[in-house]
């Protein structure tokens, strides 16, 4: 019987007022009941499925914070962000070697839980790994601030209607639930393994120890989650850009190590695409995962991709892009989805701009748009064939939003990235994943002129100049 203070009233009260206003219509699976509810308020649910010693063993173990040390976890702290802090000991480390941290966002009112992975570019050298080439390099490069999920950083704590609670006009069912944001600040796409030396090519900064550590901090984060929350009922990862991508390459140990009882994926602008030697015309992609594999380690002995090739039956390390079937045949009963748009700029950029004399030396940057979004389509055509061959993986492809590069549909609203065509919102791609049943929707858009011909709109503009 847990013991009422006159502290947990009082911690109670604005919670139940949150609870109020942020609570969904009706019931769904894995939701508390409403005297549950109010018992959590002063008693919190407790793990109910934390780490075997097993689990504690082997390749990329799931490995804890020492006894005694302080994560910073509240267990009574709902509706408000808070940080979880990783010793180093659960090998988690950021890229410049600082201490990796990430974010949860309790409620009383269910187990659900959404695992958001943050977006925002890759490294594979001095410039992109040290911040010295902008947005189009790893994202935070000095390491992840206590404080990181404050209004004042809209790009992280405002990101998307996924993980807004009170977002003004976007609704979506994860804004319910518990919510979890994973922080990036390793530029391997949360994939990677292998602590790097990247010399200045200008002679004036000592090198840079970088470490490519994605793997073992979705290993530590998902070790935690284990340990001090209960065990989701449902379950969705996803993530824009390389959130998207990193949500598809760990969604089969996170599916395996967390075991919710409904499990759903959707990767937003993070297409791990096939690409195999020998044809870079027929696959565009190959120089560029040529690279990242070795700067990544993901080739290593016993290092990421032979790691997930043992969890995950179909997977062939010779194609990245075997993620989508593998997924699909191991896991019939989830609901999974890939949406990017058609004229994605963003992507497409990291993709093939450095790889293509070509492009580096093409004559104006139309030029340069035009060679890169060829090789987007052929690339992009690939994938939807692919994806529409597999029943319970949908793909979501419409033109244009005329902001951020035409990257990342999910992000500050779902609107806008509609496919006319079909009178198809995002809202009903979502929904489909996360409430359908037989074959998860599958769409595309074959024209940008209704999408270039929307009126301006003042905010999108706003954020381009803030981008």
């Amino acid at each position: 019987m847990p013991v009422v203070t006159p502290w947990s009233l009082h911690r109670a009260v604005p919670a139940v007022l949150l609870l109020a206003l942020s609570a969904p219509a009706s019931a769904e699976l894995g939701d508390y009941n409403f005297w549950q509810t109010l018992s959590n308020l002063v008693s919190p649910p407790k793990a109910d499925n934390p780490v075997t010693p097993a689990q504690r063993t082997g390749p990329y173990p799931l490995l804890a914070n020492p006894a005694g040390f302080n994560s910073g976890f509240n267990p009574g702290n709902y509706y408000g962000w808070q940080t979880i802090q990783m010793a180093p000991q659960t090998g988690a480390v950021c890229g410049n070697g600082s201490p990796y941290k990430f974010f949860i966002n309790r409620v009383p009112n269910t187990r659900n839980t959404i695992i958001y992975l943050e977006g925002g570019g890759a490294c594979w050298d001095y410039a992109s790994c040290s911040g010295q080439s902008g947005i189009r390099g790893a994202r935070n490069p000095n390491g992840i601030a206590d404080d990181y999920m404050s209004l004042l950083n809209p790009g992280a704590s405002l990101v998307s209607p996924f993980v807004v609670r009170l977002h003004p006009w976007t609704r979506v069912k994860t804004q319910n639930w518990n919510m979890v944001y994973v922080p990036y600040c390793t530029g391997d796409i949360y994939s990677g393994d292998k602590v790097a030396v990247y010399e200045d090519p200008q002679g004036q900064q000592p090198p840079l120890v970088w470490h490519h550590n994605g793997l073992r901090n979705m290993r530590a984060v998902v070790g935690w989650l284990k340990d001090n929350l209960p065990r989701p009922t449902q379950m969705l990862a996803t993530g824009c850009s390389a959130g998207g991508a990193g949500s598809l390459t760990n969604y089969a140990n996170l599916r395996q190590d967390i075991a919710p009882n409904r499990g759903y994926l959707i990767n937003d602008s993070g297409p791990v695409y096939t690409a195999l030697a020998g044809d870079n015309q027929a696959y565009p992609s190959y120089p560029l995962q040529t690279l990242i594999r070795q700067a990544w380690g993901l080739d290593a002995a016993q290092g990421p991709l032979q790691y997930l090739q043992a969890r995950l039956p179909g997977f062939s390390s010779t194609d990245l892009g075997s993620l989508y079937p593998a997924l699909s045949s191991n896991l019939p009963g989830d609901r999974m989805g890939h949406t990017h748009f058609w004229q994605d700029l963003n992507y497409s950029s990291y993709s093939y701009e450095r790889f293509y004399p070509e492009i580096v030396n093409a004559p104006d940057q139309a030029t340069k748009e035009a060679l890169i979004k060829q090789r987007w389509r052929t690339d992009t055509s690939r994938l939807r064939g692919q994806l529409a061959n597999l029943g319970n993986v949908g793909g979501y492809f419409p033109q244009f939003r005329n902001v951020n590069e035409s990257h990342c549909t999910s992000i500050i609203e779902f609107a806008n990235s509609d496919i006319q065509e079909q009178n198809l919102e995002l809202d009903h791609f979502v929904s489909n994943v996360l409430d359908g049943t037989g074959q998860v929707l599958d769409a595309s858009e074959s024209s940008d002129v209704a999408d270039r011909n929307k009126p301006f709109n003042l905010l999108y503009y706003l954020l381009d100049q803030l981008l």
